[in-house]
């Protein structure tokens, strides 16, 4: 559910990111190239931070609280991004922000904020990307556990490689014996 919820804001918000203007009236023709370089990115990157919280899930690991606070200062920059990024209307760069006000200092103000919002978005939205995929990795095997595997292994066994099978060593006992035999 949680997956849901963060691919239906993305997609949300990249169409806001690349063609919010439209809904205020004031969309241009460089609308045509937000909607691939930013629109089309942004979902792409939240489907993907989706896929990985519900691969997450899916292992029974719990997802972090850093996940949803990364993410939702993303949503706010990719929110103040829409307001701020301008399109081109008659010869004339507006934003939303700049169309509201309606003063040049509000246009030129808006546009020099549009880079940075949007860039820090993204940069937050990898960030959460980064989270999530090290929150569903399986935890390592210590070297503590590898050496002890490594001595309740007889001498003929190998300690199995940590990245293909878990550290589970059986214990070799001799009938005659109450203690694991271990062999260096």
């Amino acid at each position: 559910m949680k997956s849901v919820f963060v691919t239906v804001m993305g997609l949300v918000l990249a169409v806001w990111m690349s063609a919010g203007r439209w809904f205020f009236g004031i969309g241009g023709s460089l609308t045509w190239w937000y909607v691939p370089a930013i629109g089309m990115t942004y979902a792409v990157l939240m489907l993907w931070i989706g896929h990985r919280i519900a691969v997450t899930e899916q292992r029974g690991r719990r997802l972090g609280r850093s996940v949803w606070v990364t993410l939702a200062l993303s949503w706010v920059c990719a929110i103040a991004f829409g307001l701020t990024v301008p399109d081109n209307v008659g010869g004339e760069l507006i934003s939303i922000v700049s169309h509201a006000a309606g003063s040049q200092f509000s246009a030129e103000m808006s546009i020099a904020l549009c880079n940075p919002l949007g860039i820090i978005a993204f940069t937050l939205a990898f960030f959460a990307l980064g989270i999530a995929i090290a929150n569903g990795k399986d935890p390592k095997v210590t070297e503590d556990e590898l050496l002890d595997a490594a001595e309740e292994l007889s001498a003929s066994q190998m300690v199995p490689h940590p990245l293909l099978s878990p550290v589970k060593a059986p214990s070799i006992t001799d009938p005659g014996q109450t203690t694991p035999t271990t062999s260096r």
